[in-house]
């Protein structure tokens, strides 16, 4: 790949670690604690985990990666690439085609915003579950990677004034849940995949069209500043991205959904201020200064909260109905995917794919 790359990666890490700010200032003592405490409350999370949500996976807990917020802007970067190379590839192939106006900002401008980007995710994200890290190149290490953002974990615990072991413990089960779906349902990665590239792909990137989605997006960027309702996904996609843009939400809303009602579920019995953390913390999620609020909408990010409360509600209603092992079919195939329409109406999702009514749960395995 020679000069065609679309954004200029090192540039971008270069940005968002300069723009980032340092988290809260902790003594060592206080920072290594904490990073010994994430470690290991995320070994004892995925006990519970999985216990609770019957999903076998073949591999042993991995310890987390417990990271800076440069590191967590490394790692993304990292990720994005993975994502973003067959779309690189795709465009070098088509070099003809490129336009010229796009080879000259490209990559530099491109660079510097995704890095902008990144620094303001960094310093609010708590842990993530990387999908798409490079492949370890012996192929012995489980894809993906537990990554938990220590400084920005000990800085929500004294903003929230919450029990710190709770806390760490509360946070380690939402992020486990999702190393249990990755490493439980090993299709689900390089489906998500395969439909991101596919989105990317399907835009058209002829340079009328760019221009015309530009101009919406920058009209949508000054609808959002002033309390307007867009986004820019929905200004800068094609129908054919929108048909994969709902796949893309429906998988999405229901392992982030997946993940907050495990939260739940398993909160009570192990993290004994579960309630109030809960009620501060969806607090939280809302509030912030109007900047925050703007970029959360430009980004989409407002919909994610949407998606954590549709999910859940979603899981919820399944299990109550057809018991664990009945939403468990879920992880069939994709095809046993809820549709974004199921997972607004989930009686349609457990006719389509539990069948016939469930049986209230007896002690045994129900699976079919």
């Amino acid at each position: 790949m020679d000069g065609m790359q679309v954004i200029d990666w090192d540039l971008a890490v270069a940005t968002g670690t300069r723009l980032v700010r340092p988290g809260p200032q902790v003594s060592r003592e206080e920072a290594r604690q904490a990073v010994a405490d994430l470690r290991r409350l995320s070994r004892e999370a995925e006990g519970h985990v999985r216990e609770f949500t019957r999903i076998d996976t073949e591999t042993a807990p991995q310890p987390a990666t417990i990271v800076d917020r440069p590191g967590w802007i490394r790692a993304n970067v990292d990720g994005f690439r993975v994502v973003l190379e067959p779309l690189t590839e795709r465009m070098a192939a088509r070099r003809d085609q490129t336009p010229a106006i796009v080879s000259a900002v490209g990559s530099r401008v491109t660079g510097v915003e995704v890095g902008a980007v990144l620094a303001f995710l960094a310093s609010r994200v708590l842990g993530q579950y990387e999908l798409f890290l490079p492949p370890d190149p012996t192929g012995q290490a489980p894809t993906g990677r537990l990554t938990l953002v220590a400084p920005n974990i000990v800085h929500a615990e004294h903003e929230l004034n919450v029990n710190p072991q709770d806390f760490r413990l509360w946070v380690c089960l939402h992020e486990e849940t999702h190393r249990v779906q990755f490493t439980g349902v090993p299709w689900l990665r390089e489906y998500i995949r395969s439909q991101m590239t596919e989105f990317l792909l399907a835009s058209d990137i002829d340079l009328p069209a760019l221009l015309d989605r530009l101009r919406s997006a920058a009209d949508t960027v000054a609808d959002v500043v002033r309390g307007g309702e867009g986004n820019l996904i929905d200004a800068i996609q094609t129908p054919a991205q929108k048909e994969i843009l709902d796949r893309l939400t429906a998988v999405m809303t229901l392992v982030e959904g997946h993940g907050d009602y495990v939260m739940d579920a398993v909160g009570p019995s192990v993290v004994p201020s579960v309630a109030e953390i809960r009620a501060k913390f969806g607090h939280r999620r809302e509030g912030g200064s109007r900047l925050d609020r703007t970029v959360r909408r430009l980004l989409g990010l407002d919909l994610k909260m949407k998606q954590y409360a549709e999910g859940s509600s979603f899981v919820r209603t399944v299990v109550d109905r057809a018991g664990i092992h009945g939403f468990n079919k879920v992880w069939t195939s994709p095809q046993t995917l809820p549709t974004q329409e199921e997972i607004s109406k989930p009686e349609r999702w457990i006719a389509r794919v539990v069948g016939a009514p469930a049986l209230p749960e007896t002690g045994g395995a129900t699976t079919g």
